[in-house]
């Protein structure tokens, strides 16, 4: 059975977050059609660490050979890795926050990029390792136009996804959401979510 990895970072509830409806939704659809199984992860609700010196050097340390200390500052990135490593698809719903991706998501990126786990360097360059796997991001903003040149989550997410191996990646957004047609860009992406393919 194949699993899907649903990953929220809108600081607003279920039912005021645009990002939150949009992603369910696509949630739903690609669940419906597939089967699969279902993990959740809210960023803004687990308060996620950034990364520090004492946690990278901890990451980096390979597991039978980390220390006591090492191993509780690695524990919450080998849990965030672990669930993109069983994910067949990864559903990412997040707000655009001053023109780029809300704080939580960033940490997130950042504990789940392990060299030699989720990418490797090579005589190439850097090779993602977690291939094979979709991605579907809903995204929402109340001004910035997703794909705009001041829309720096959408590529940067993209690229970030790509870098670790995930280069299926479609979008859909809800953007201008403040705007006088917001609620009709609302439901335009809604309906885009319920005419996904798995």
């Amino acid at each position: 059975m194949s699993n899907i990895l649903y990953i929220t970072a809108s600081i607003r509830s279920d039912a005021e977050s645009v990002s939150r409806g949009l992603g369910q939704r696509i949630v739903e659809r690609l669940a419906a059609k597939t089967g699969a199984s279902l993990t959740t992860r809210d960023l803004a609700a687990n308060d996620l660490p950034f990364v520090s010196a004492e946690r990278f050097g901890a990451n980096l340390t390979p597991a039978a050979e980390r220390t006591p200390e090492q191993a509780d500052l690695a524990a919450i990135a080998d849990t965030l890795i672990a669930e993109l490593q069983a994910a067949d698809i990864i559903v990412i719903a997040a707000p655009i926050y001053n023109f780029g991706p809300p704080a939580s998501l960033k940490a997130w990126a950042d504990l789940v990029a392990r060299a030699g786990t989720t990418f490797r360097y090579t005589a190439n360059g850097p090779e993602g390792l977690l291939k094979g796997k979709t991605a579907y991001l809903a995204i929402a903003s109340g001004g910035t136009a997703v794909g705009s040149d001041i829309d720096f989550m959408s590529r940067w997410l993209t690229f970030f996804l790509g870098f670790i191996g995930i280069t299926d990646v479609e979008i859909i957004a809800a953007d201008g959401v403040m705007g006088a047609d917001g609620e009709a860009k609302i439901a335009a992406a809604q309906e885009a979510a319920l005419r996904l393919s798995a």
